[in-house]
């Protein structure tokens, strides 16, 4: 994929609808830089948000991938393809930010312990310890799972459990 020929082609088709990047941006609740992004080439937009622009500006889904107008259709069983794998991306998506959730409000709580504990001069005991460590840890995890290395890492946790 030519990420520079998307981005032009997005490009055109915003300019084609009389778009600024701003009034794209609201209409898929993103920010005008990430629409610059798009349109230089540095970033693609995700699956879903492409499935979006492909019925917002009338074209095909690969039309969008390949960054030029095709003269034939996507065929039918290749679209419903296309949007399974986009269900599915999305599925594990609220999946993960659901744990993500999960994860921050046991650490948030065991901070809200912890805060408890030093004012109540107990933090000294190995509940005070264990607080102190889930919430240290849960920090952790949340900068790690929302930095650009979180696909790495999940990449090499699959390619180490499927070793095993």
């Amino acid at each position: 994929m030519d990420q520079q020929k998307i981005g032009r082609f997005l490009k055109d088709l915003r300019k084609e609808k009389n778009l600024t990047q701003e009034q794209l941006a609201e209409r898929f609740q993103i920010s005008r830089r990430t629409v610059s992004r798009w349109e230089t080439g540095s970033n693609l937009p995700d699956l879903d948000i492409l499935i979006e622009m492909a019925d917002y500006y009338d074209v095909d889904l690969r039309e969008l991938l390949d960054g030029e107008r095709k003269s034939e259709k996507m065929n039918k069983e290749l679209e419903e393809t296309v949007l399974k794998v986009a269900d599915y991306s999305n599925e594990e998506k609220q999946k993960l930010t659901k744990r993500m959730h999960w994860l921050f409000i046991g650490g948030f709580i065991a901070a809200v312990i912890y805060v408890v504990l030093v004012f109540t001069d107990h933090s000294n005991n190995f509940l005070g310890g264990m607080c102190l460590g889930i919430t240290f840890g849960m920090m952790i995890v949340g900068v790690i799972m929302t930095s650009k290395y979180a696909a790495r890492i999940r990449a090499y946790k699959m390619r180490l459990l499927h070793r095993q």
